[in-house]
């Protein structure tokens, strides 16, 4: 697998062409994805590109195709909880979905207290949630009962900031009838993520969902689900000796790469590190590590890059 992920890093595929797209509507470029916007649809292709901290910051081989298969498989195995945008996959990054409203927020889900969170905890941004945390707390403890941890939806190159469920409403940003459901559903996706994730052997620490209404109204939960990128995942075997020894556990999501910027001084402000190759791949490999245990098959490197198979 190595081998062929090495093959593969130098495919660059951090940006589309839309003179080649112009068929699927006018781009919009997100943080990893390049949208095409089309009157009721979406064109969405997932690239290459790595962004952490809300900074684009390179790109890791075959990340955008490991990405769309995980998204794709939660998507349908989860679209009897709530419905979702997914229309078809015409190619191994893209999605084509319903075009929604998206709902000004995000909705996170928490089972451990670690990452961010635990960060937050300590510099005390963490009261911006409004939530009263236990005394005593240790990193990577399972908390009694899954907590919900909104964040506002920042543009590109601007950071995300907590908000509180109380605050949502206040702020005018979401009805509270509207939230009650959001994360109602939210819960629903998310416990049937801890079952397929736990028949995997793995854990799933918490997760971003993000919403939509549909021209009808209909809510349907878009973006993304359970990925590597939005979703933290820890080995289920591993996690209780780790904890237990005050031990790192062992994460198969993209905290490796923000565990790996912090010990380079980076957290987002600033100039970011270098990031060599080696560290691409370690991450690739981590990715697709995830992609064979969540789907029960093995992922299988291109032969080709994604940019020819795209355009033809």
């Amino acid at each position: 697998m190595r081998e062929q992920l090495v093959q593969r890093l130098t495919d660059g595929f951090t940006a589309t062409d839309p003179t080649r797209l112009t068929e699927c509507g006018e781009l919009v470029r997100g943080k990893v994805r390049d949208v095409y916007v089309s009157d009721d649809e979406l064109f969405m292709v997932t690239t290459d590109r790595l962004s952490a901290f809300d900074v684009v910051l390179t790109s890791v081989p075959c990340k955008g195709a490991i990405l769309n298969a995980i998204a794709v498989e939660a998507f349908r195995a989860t679209e009897d909880l709530c419905p979702n945008h997914l229309i078809e996959v015409p190619h191994p990054n893209v999605m084509r979905v319903r075009r929604t409203t998206p709902l000004p927020v995000e909705i996170i889900l928490r089972r451990y207290i670690t990452g961010s969170l635990w960060r937050d905890l300590h510099s005390g941004k963490a009261a911006a949630y409004e939530i009263d945390f236990p005394e005593g707390l240790k990193r990577d403890q399972r908390f009694d009962e899954v907590i919900c941890t909104p964040s506002t939806k920042a543009d590109v190159g601007l950071h995300d900031e907590p908000i509180s469920e109380r605050e949502i409403v206040a702020r005018g940003l979401v009805s509270k009838e509207l939230l009650d459901e959001v994360i109602s559903k939210a819960h629903a996706l998310f416990r049937r993520g801890e079952e397929l994730a736990a028949a995997r052997g793995l854990i799933l620490v918490d997760t971003k969902y993000e919403f939509g209404l549909t021209p009808e109204g209909e809510l349907i939960v878009i973006d993304e689900i359970h990925t590597a990128d939005s979703s933290r995942y820890w080995v289920a075997e591993e996690y209780q000796a780790r904890f237990e020894a005050g031990e790192s556990q062992r994460m198969l999501d993209k905290e490796n790469i923000r565990q790996w910027l912090i010990g380079q001084g980076y957290q987002g402000e600033g100039e970011p590190p270098h990031i060599p190759d080696e560290v691409r791949l370690d991450l690739a490999q981590t990715y697709a590590e995830l992609h064979d245990r969540l789907l029960g098959r093995p992922f299988e490197v291109p032969v080709g890059s994604p940019q020819e198979s795209l355009y033809s």
